[in-house]
């Protein structure tokens, strides 16, 4: 698939007035979004937050470990889940939302495909849009995001989370990856989004292969080069555990090496389940590495 057009056109659409928020990839060397799982049925920590109040201590936990953003979610997406409703995604995500909104001035982000979703969380606080389908799921999401300024996390997949990992298939998964995320970027700044608030996902472990995975971390320069930010989420997943032999509640020496490769190719927004180790070994490698 090419892109509907070329990276040069693309960026003549990225404009100086960004979402305030974005300051923090000028202030900071790295971003850190913690990731708070309102689910009972997400691969790594399923169950362990699915409550108001663990929600909450979970994410007030993460803040004093020192992220950045919280992504709160109210529906898995791991490979094979199935979709909950509206109203039940609401009802896991809102009333955390409100509370630490209330409580905190830390950004929060609303990990959703769901427009209706989204606008009720920036009503309640949010300040981000992580949408895992870039737009595909609703084509409502794109609206939102224009009427409502905020930044907007665009991320590859394919098909479903209950049918994504039905064979992948690509026959040159970074120019592909590419190609779509920029069919995504387009829809957006189509209905009104500004360029500079939308940041790229390339999706590692969605609709991918193992191979898939290896190969974008080894050319992510090709992302990064980009005229957006590149979000990296590979916290504790099955392509770390199929290198390192290890279940996902002992992958957090695997994922820091994926996060350094990341960083070191560019990427300076992570998504992760272990806020405070990934600060301490990201504050280490950006000092080393003078980035």
């Amino acid at each position: 698939m090419n892109p509907p057009e070329s990276l040069s056109e693309v960026s003549k659409k990225v404009r100086s007035n960004r979402h305030p928020s974005l300051e923090l990839l000028d202030k900071k060397r790295f971003v850190i979004m913690g990731i708070v799982n309102v689910t009972p049925d997400s691969f790594y920590d399923g169950g362990r937050h699915d409550t108001f109040e663990s929600a909450c201590d979970h994410a007030r936990r993460l803040i004093d470990e020192g992220a950045d953003i919280l992504d709160i979610g109210g529906e898995s997406s791991r490979p094979g889940s199935l979709p909950v409703s509206v109203d039940g995604e609401q009802k896991r995500v809102i009333p955390v939302i409100e509370r630490l909104r209330k409580e905190t001035g830390t950004l929060i982000s609303i990990d959703t495909t769901k427009a209706v979703v989204a606008e009720a969380a920036l009503d309640a606080g949010a300040a981000w849009i992580n949408d895992i389908s870039a737009g595909r799921f609703d084509d409502a999401m794109a609206l939102l995001a224009a009427k409502r300024e905020c930044p907007v996390v665009l991320m590859h997949s394919r098909k479903t989370p209950g049918t994504m990992q039905v064979d992948p298939n690509y026959d040159d998964v970074i120019q592909e990856v590419i190609s779509e995320l920029l069919v995504c970027v387009k829809k957006f700044t189509d209905r009104g989004v500004i360029g500079e608030n939308i940041i790229l996902d390339p999706g590692i472990g969605f609709a991918k292969r193992f191979e898939d995975n290896i190969e974008i971390l080894r050319h992510l320069s090709k992302f990064t080069a980009l005229p957006f930010p590149i979000l990296i989420g590979t916290s504790r997943k099955s392509f770390i555990g199929r290198i390192t032999g290890k279940e996902a509640q002992h992958r957090l020496f695997g994922t820091l090496g994926s996060v350094a490769t990341a960083f070191v190719s560019g990427a300076r927004i992570f998504r992760v389940h272990d806020v405070g180790e990934t600060k301490d070994f990201l504050t280490v490698l950006s000092t080393i590495e003078n980035r």
